[in-house]
C-alpha cells in the first residue's frame, strides 16, 4: 500500500516536471498569436533514484526540448527565432521543476553553476560544494 502511493504521488510530480519543460520552451509566434507547445515527458518503467534510469529521464528531456522548440512549428506556427535559447530554457525549466539532485547533478556535468543560477536551478549545498 505506502509503495503505491509513494509511486502514484512520485509519478504525478514528475509528470507535472516534465510538462514545465515544455511550456519554458518559449513561445512561438502563429500570426502574432502566442503559443506555448507542451510535451509530455514519461517517468514509466524508470526508478529516478538509480543512475541509468536517471540518465534515461534527462535524455527524455532533452528530447522533448529539441522537439519543442524545432518541430513543435506545425500548423502554421512560426519557428523560434533563439533555437538554442529556446531549448536550453525548456531544458533548464523542466530541471528547475523536478528538483530532482540526480538530474540536476547530470545537468551541471554540461552545463555551469551560473547557467544553473541563471535558469533558477537550486543546486544543493553538497552538489555546489564539489563544483
Amino acid at each position: 500500500m505506502y509503495t503505491k502511493i509513494a509511486s502514484t504521488s512520485g509519478w504525478c510530480l514528475l509528470c507535472a516536471a516534465a510538462v514545465v519543460c515544455t511550456l519554458f520552451a518559449g513561445n512561438v509566434t502563429a500570426r502574432d498569436h502566442n503559443v506555448t507547445v507542451a510535451i509530455h515527458v514519461s517517468t514509466q518503467g524508470l526508478n529516478l533514484s538509480q543512475p541509468a534510469d536517471a540518465q534515461t529521464f534527462y535524455t527524455r528531456l532533452k528530447n522533448a526540448a529539441w522537439v519543442a522548440c524545432t518541430r513543435g512549428n506545425r500548423a502554421d506556427l512560426v519557428p523560434v527565432d533563439d533555437l538554442p535559447g529556446c531549448y536550453e530554457k525548456a531544458l533548464a525549466g523542466a530541471i528547475r521543476s523536478a528538483r530532482i539532485p540526480a538530474l540536476t547533478e547530470i545537468y551541471l556535468a554540461t552545463h555551469t553553476l551560473q547557467e544553473a543560477e541563471k535558469h533558477g536551478i537550486e543546486v544543493p549545498e553538497q552538489l555546489a560544494a564539489t563544483r
